[in-house]
């Protein structure tokens, strides 16, 4: 196993659970949020597909998946590059879902464009410098996405296990 596969495995592991977290949940469950400055279980749900999504469409240099018809499929009341970092409380009421496939949807055409750039990467590759602010190596930058999303994946589990009692 080299580190490809471990990234790999990383990314797979949030794609099974994501899934299964969302399934049988209504709009009305998806939108509940247990206070007023609380994140709900579908703002997370899309803002781990935009977190994922935005960066690594940036390293590889390619459109954002969100880009190619999800902004009109969610139609949420948000610029199009935004993906959740840095929300207020209002930002995150203001998210809206009628059709609650539409976030495993989206979720499963991000985590194939992720395979695709995992694919398309080498061992040498993960140590090119991002270029953005922080200027890490592709393989750092890789490792906090898939830290960021999982914590954010606990916390799904968690108002799930609220939701539903």
């Amino acid at each position: 196993m080299d580190a490809l596969d471990i990234l790999r495995d990383g990314f797979g592991r949030v794609a099974e659970t994501l899934p299964k977290y969302l399934t049988g949940l209504d709009a009305g469950l998806l939108l509940w949020q247990p206070k007023p400055d609380a994140n709900s279980i579908g703002w997370l749900a899309w803002h781990i597909g935009r977190c994922e999504d935005a960066q690594v469409a940036a390293i590889a240099g390619v459109r954002d998946v969100y880009s190619q018809g999800w902004v009109e499929r969610f139609d949420l009341p948000y610029d199009a590059n935004e993906i959740g970092y840095g929300h207020k409380p209002e930002q995150v009421r203001a998210f809206r879902v009628t059709d609650p496939t539409v976030l495993p949807d989206y979720y499963a055409a991000v985590h194939a464009a992720t395979l695709e750039t995992l694919d398309g990467l080498t061992a040498t590759d993960l140590e090119r410098l991002v270029d953005d602010p922080y200027r890490v190596p592709i393989g750092v930058r890789l490792v906090s996405i898939i830290n960021d999303i999982t914590q954010h994946l606990g916390q799904i589990g968690y108002l799930r296990g609220l939701v539903r009692g």
